[in-house]
């Protein structure tokens, strides 16, 4: 069986993909309907070290903006998440859950507030779109929903803010974590937050006009060149010890944000009117029996993580691996794994059943790793 992907026009292209080729892209996914590159030249620990050290250019396009504008712009928004969004100002970038009926977990967005009209949310994989567009006409509010060309770039590493800074100026080093600021591109007002999905420290532009988005990408990497960049994207062994949660991996309808360390997150303040808010208030009271943990263990480079895999306790099965790899750093698989809380305090030791049906032997570990 070939793991190759077919292309189509299903499968929708990115203003920077002519460059990802370019640049000696080896393997893609799909996310979004849209491609996301998953691996260049380099191996996973190679991009690992890379990224810790330096800086690299994602093209994370697949990271869509669902649009909100309208006078009831904020009340769609707050239907759809337990957040309370209420004090949130324009520059500001707030992570949300987004909840069902049941308080099962549709996704889990960046919310960028635009004008007190007007909100991007910046999705993970599944159809925030249809989602708010259904509320919008059920509860008819005066709002329009749709997708703007728009599409992320993302510059993650260490060294990210003195490229950036170098090409934009420096008023970028002062847009503080999950803010947002503006920069000129070819005559044109782009947004730029302090954001990613890595721990390393980067930003992301939010392209608006996806025909800049070959001069986009060849000038930060004309200039990134003194900083030793390199084509990257999102990185396993790094989500995983820095604690970064992959909706459809970690977390699903199957799940509520207790469970996956989103609590905080949650509001039931009367003035806080969200769908779901019952559910969750009754999850809240009782309490949840598993959340999100992490778990290294030993042996040689574990396989893929592509069904969730076996912990156990003597012959109790106690929870399930969710993701997980080889960690160079700390010399052992590193993975988050859904655990029975009786089970997940720090240092329980665990065993880890792999599809070949060996067995490791591990311990449950705080997320993130240090």
């Amino acid at each position: 069986m070939s793991d190759g992907l077919n292309m189509s026009r299903r499968i929708r292209r990115t203003p920077y993909t002519d460059r990802v080729e370019k640049a000696g892209v080896r393997g893609y996914s799909v996310v979004n309907h849209m491609l996301l590159p998953k691996a260049y030249s380099t191996t996973v620990e190679e991009d690992y070290w890379h990224l810790r050290e330096h800086v690299q250019i994602w093209d994370v396009s697949c990271q869509r903006q669902v649009q909100i504008e309208g006078p009831c712009a904020e009340e769609l928004i707050q239907l759809m998440t337990p957040r309370n969004i209420s004090k949130a100002t324009m520059g500001d970038c707030l992570y949300l859950p987004i909840i069902d009926g049941n308080a099962g977990l549709i996704n889990d967005p960046v919310m960028i507030k635009l004008s007190e009209n007007k909100f991007w949310l910046s999705i993970a994989d599944s159809d925030v779109l249809l989602y708010a567009t259904g509320l919008a006409l059920g509860r008819e509010l005066d709002v329009e929903v749709s997708e703007p060309d728009v599409s992320p770039l993302a510059i993650q590493g260490p060294k990210a803010e003195d490229l950036l800074a170098n090409i934009f100026g420096n008023h970028i080093r002062n847009i503080g974590f999950f803010k947002y600021g503006w920069v000129s591109f070819e005559g044109t007002k782009q947004l730029i937050a302090r954001s990613g999905y890595s721990r390393q420290g980067g930003f992301e532009i939010y392209l608006n006009g996806s025909h800049l988005g070959a001069a986009l990408w060849e000038t930060i990497w004309d200039a990134g060149q003194r900083f030793n960049i390199k084509p990257g994207c999102p990185n396993l062994i790094e989500r995983i010890e820095g604690g970064l949660l992959s909706y459809g991996n970690e977390m699903t309808r199957e799940n509520n944000p207790f469970e996956i360390g989103l609590g905080k997150f949650c509001s039931f303040e009367n003035n806080v009117d969200y769908i779901g808010k019952s559910a969750l208030s009754k999850i809240a009271k009782q309490g949840v029996d598993r959340e999100i943990r992490g778990v290294l263990f030993d042996g040689s480079p574990c396989p893929t993580c592509a069904t969730p895999w076996a912990v156990t306790v003597g012959t109790a099965e106690v929870g399930k691996i969710t993701s997980a790899i080889w960690s160079p750093r700390l010399q052992g698989n590193v993975a988050q794994a859904l655990i029975l809380l009786s089970f997940g305090t720090v240092g329980q030791r665990v065993t880890v059943k792999l599809p070949d049906g060996t067995k490791r032997r591990g311990k449950i570990s705080l997320l993130p790793f240090d």
